[in-house]
């Protein structure tokens, strides 16, 4: 478990020095393997937030721009970039700049490669600095674009001082159920320092929750004993795009890719509780008759594999399942493996406007057998594998579909599946 200072104090004021946090920590049995100290290596006089004034075409290149670039210590500097992020136009982004004698990884190699940024010419035209991908600054292994930073990053900070963080690699064992999110780490560290546990004020959801089923899912749990609970929520109209730059730093900080708004959304609200959720497609989801919406009302059954029974997960493996394997089916069949990976055919697309939000208790050695038998880890299983408490999953379904219409607009359907 990676634990980012910075995304800790949301809930919990450090008051020790982090190395004496650590001991406290390991000594408590939540066994600190590493401290990573992210931007120490960031030089204060050559790596700063820079705020992009102009995106101009290169003369000599189409996929390549010039990037006029303000970094609060000297004039403006022009650079040349092939970030497909930045477009001629841009005004107004901040993003991490490097000037001349940074120390950066280097993003064309497939092993871990330092250089220093020298003055250079790029098709005629002269660079002495660059904007900085998550992987030249050793976030993370994205390097497909520059990253870009929020809106209020003050232009000229030393980008140590901005986004510079330090991570606590947990190594929990099986019995520390309650550790693998944010909030059970907080509330670990609060009872060992003294300091108040701060989850912050929840909405009532008294407000959503009907007296009878809801009219836009029918759910059947065929087998409550490896599955005692199961909750949705429906989030309509959303527009995919990437999500905020802090929660894309906060995800990669933890160990986890950015994908989008919609998918971080879920990733980042089982990292901060430790309830594993999914995500489907809404307008993919079949109901008893085959159909899918508007025709029909899509049907969720959580029941044992049918002998012979097989799907392709989302990672586009094809599984052969067992019988005593747990799996989620619509009205035409597998769409998850439960507790373990979501099903291909019904993931989270940029297409996708509609989606039904799952968050689920289920048994643990059921759910510790199956990833195991299919040789399919994932963050999900890890917890799930472990034991997660039944009152987790309503936190977590309020929690992500209101993140959901926050971050990627839409409106919440009343109930809860």
């Amino acid at each position: 478990m990676r634990v980012p200072i910075s995304w800790l104090k949301d809930y919990v004021e450090i008051t020790i020095p982090l190395e004496e946090l650590a001991e406290r920590l390991t000594m408590a049995g939540l066994e600190v393997g590493a401290i990573e100290h992210v931007g120490a290596e960031w030089d204060r006089d050559k790596m700063f937030v820079g705020e992009i004034l102009e995106v101009r075409p290169h003369p000599n290149a189409d996929r390549l721009t010039i990037a006029v670039v303000d970094f609060g210590v000297r004039e403006p500097m022009a650079v040349v970039t092939g970030a497909p992020n930045i477009r001629v136009g841009d005004q107004g982004v901040k993003v991490p700049f490097a000037t001349t004698g940074a120390r950066l990884i280097d993003g064309y190699s497939e092993e871990l490669k330092y250089i220093t940024l020298k003055p250079t010419k790029i098709r005629g035209v002269s660079s002495e600095g660059m904007v900085c991908s998550e992987k030249e600054l050793g976030i993370s292994a994205e390097h497909e674009g520059i990253m870009i930073l929020e809106d209020d990053a003050p232009a000229g900070m030393p980008l140590r001082d901005y986004m510079g963080d330090v991570v606590l690699d947990l190594d929990l064992t099986p019995n520390l159920a309650r550790c693998f999110s944010m909030v059970g780490v907080a509330r670990e560290v609060a009872a060992l320092t003294g300091q108040e546990c701060r989850l912050g004020e929840w909405p009532e959801m008294a407000d959503r929750v009907g007296s009878g089923p809801v009219p836009w899912v029918e759910i059947e749990i065929a087998d409550p004993d490896l599955c005692p609970r199961y909750t949705t929520a429906l989030v309509r109209g959303v527009s995919s795009g990437p999500s905020p730059s802090w929660m894309q730093r906060r995800l990669a900080l933890a160990g986890m890719r950015p994908i989008s708004n919609t998918v971080d959304v879920t990733n980042y609200v089982m990292l901060e509780w430790g309830q594993p959720l999914h995500a489907f497609d809404y307008d993919i989801l079949r109901g008893r008759d085959g159909k899918t919406p508007p025709s029909s009302v899509p049907l969720i059954v959580i029941r044992r594999a049918r002998p012979g029974e097989k799907m392709t997960t989302l990672d586009g493996v094809h599984h052969a399942l067992t019988e005593d394997m747990l799996l989620i089916t619509d009205g035409g069949g597998p769409v998850a493996v439960a507790g373990v990976m979501g099903g291909l055919e019904s993931e989270i697309t940029e297409a996708t406007t509609n989606i039904l939000i799952e968050s689920a208790n289920f048994n643990n050695y059921n759910v510790r057998r199956t990833s195991q038998a299919l040789k399919l880890p994932s963050e999900a299983s890890a917890r799930f594998g472990r034991g997660v408490p039944p009152e987790l999953s309503m936190i977590a379904v309020e929690r992500s579909a209101r993140m959901m219409k926050e971050l990627a607009g839409g409106t919440m359907e009343q109930g809860y599946g």
